[in-house]
């Protein structure tokens, strides 16, 4: 019997949704046979418009590189003209999603290093999702500090359940074995580390909790991504240090993801 016919082009359907708090959500669709992408790249997806013509966003696959299916996390806004209608997909449903993977965050745009960072607010560690995920990442790195500041704790649900499960992982865990950091901060709610991510590394507080020096262009490799205020902050702080931002054609220290911001 022939599998019925995708009513969208370039169409993909959803397996599965998991609603982490009011606000945000993940789901899982099926990968196009076609999609080669790099862990940390993004893609267009999204949903037909009224007038029948699509109406698409960038999203960070976070799904890693070798996963049949592909992630995503989304954060939703009531009046949003593509997530309000995003957070209600249900497994079966289906999602318009242009197979051409670009983006920045990925471990060929920086020189070898020792130490990389992620750096996200909200939805910004989905990238992170999919590059922690990937071997490459442990192969690559000593140490990988993951760094991901929120409004509340229940924000940060989705990264700190990725976090949590890598040791394990039948995949990665040897390779992570002693060399995650984790350092999770809330903005707006009490919790174990609260403040600005950017302010813990300007006055020096995250490198004292973790026992390792601040930024030297020979060790540290930085990943950004997040919104608008905490990329800047952080790429300043970066070339503070004597960091230099590098490209996929000119790879440096630290990268910034521009596409978007959560």
């Amino acid at each position: 019997m022939n599998a019925p016919a995708k009513i969208l082009p370039d169409s993909q359907t959803i397996t599965s949704v998991h609603h982490w708090t009011e606000s945000l959500f993940s789901f899982r669709v099926t990968r196009p046979q076609s999609l080669r992408f790099r862990s940390g790249e993004f893609v267009m997806i999204g949903l037909p418009n009224e007038d029948g013509k699509p109406l698409l966003r960038a999203y960070s696959i976070a799904s890693p590189s070798w996963d049949e299916e592909l992630e995503f996390y989304s954060i939703k806004v009531p009046d949003g003209p593509l997530t309000s209608r995003l957070q209600k997909i249900e497994p079966g449903d289906e999602i318009i999603l242009r197979p051409k993977p670009v983006g920045t965050l990925v471990l060929d745009a920086l020189l070898p290093g020792k130490r990389l960072w992620m750096i996200a607010t909200g939805t910004g560690i989905a990238p992170f999702a999919s590059l922690l995920r990937d071997p490459e990442t442990w192969e690559s790195y000593d140490e990988v500090i993951v760094a991901h500041t929120c409004r509340t704790k229940e924000e940060l649900s989705y990264g700190a359940a990725i976090v949590d499960v890598l040791p394990n992982d039948p995949l990665i865990g040897e390779l992570v074995s002693d060399k995650l950091r984790y350092y999770p901060t809330t903005t707006r709610a009490h919790s174990a580390i609260e403040g600005r991510i950017s302010d813990h590394i300007r006055d020096g507080r995250v490198f004292e909790a973790l026992g390792i020096p601040a930024w030297q262009p020979e060790a540290d490799r930085v990943m950004i991504c997040g919104n608008l205020a905490l990329n800047k902050d952080i790429r300043a702080l970066c070339k503070g240090h004597g960091l230099l931002e590098g490209a996929n054609s000119d790879p440096k220290h630290f990268v910034v993801e521009k596409a978007f911001i959560d």
